[in-house]
This record gives C-alpha cells, structure tokens and sequence, in this order.
C-alpha cells in the first residue's frame, strides 16, 4: 500500500503542534519548515480540523492546534483524515469473469480478499496502537527543542 505524501506532512505537522503546547502555527509556517506547497498543506491541515484532529484557532495569533492531546490522536487517525477510511484493496470479483467465470458459480469471498483484508486488519491496528505522542517520545527532547526554537 503507499500513502500519499500528505500523511507524512500530516503526521509531522501533528508532531509540531505537540511540541507547540497549544500555541498554534499557520500553515504558512509550516509550509515553509517544511518546504511544502502552502495550497498543499493547507488542503491537508483542513483534512484534520475535518476529523477533529486539529483546530483553526481565529485571530491575530491564529493557526493550527491539535484539537486534542497528542496522547489521543493514533496515527490511524491521521492517516484516515488524510487518505479517507475505504480499505486500500477493494475486491472486484474477477474471478467471476471472463473464461474463469465459465468455471461455475462460487459462493463467498475469494481467499485474495480474505488475505488482503486480514493484512489491512493488521496494518490499521498497529498505526492505532501508535499516537502522536509516542512518536514524538521516540523522537527525543533536542530534535523537539530545536524545532520549536526554529518556529519561535
């Protein structure tokens, strides 16, 4: 499976609102951290205000903020923000068509669509399992420090 490139900006965005401690950050700012396309990571951003991820905070020190704690927000989360919630496989039954189709009626899922949604199954509870806090535990105080540093 292969996730666009707005999950990953996605997901470090979520990380330096985190550090931020609820300050919040324009999208023109991260853009330019990032050295994204600010139409890009705007488009982006309004995907996690959209699922109750991130909040558009009004005003003169507007932006964005995480919407609730980091600790809450599992990297599925994020990914189903961004890249929507339909399983990655979506079975067309071919096997039913053409010359296989000749071959007699078959009853139920193939044992492809099993797998494929056994796989998924797997893959989206191991990003549920993973929040944003977590990432950022694993990430460590200097790359926080000097980020936030960078943004201040």
């Amino acid at each position: 499976m292969r996730m666009g490139k707005g999950v990953e900006a996605a997901l470090h965005c979520c990380l330096v609102m985190h550090w931020l401690e609820g300050r919040p950050i324009t999208s023109a700012q991260l853009a330019e951290f990032f050295d994204l396309p600010p139409a890009y990571l705007q488009k982006t951003l309004r995907s996690l205000v959209a699922d109750g991820i991130a909040e558009a905070v009004r005003g003169q020190s507007g932006g964005f903020a995480l919407a609730r704690p980091a600790a809450k927000i599992s990297l599925m989360d994020v990914v189903a923000a961004v890249e929507g919630r339909k399983p990655a496989f979506q079975c067309e039954e071919i096997r039913l068509a053409g010359r296989s189709g000749e071959l007699g009626p078959r009853t139920g899922q193939c044992a492809i669509a099993h797998a494929m949604a056994r796989a998924e199954t797997t893959y989206r509870a191991a990003l549920a399992a993973q929040s944003i806090a977590d990432i950022a535990d694993q990430t460590g105080l200097g790359v926080r420090d000097r980020t936030v540093a960078a943004l201040t």
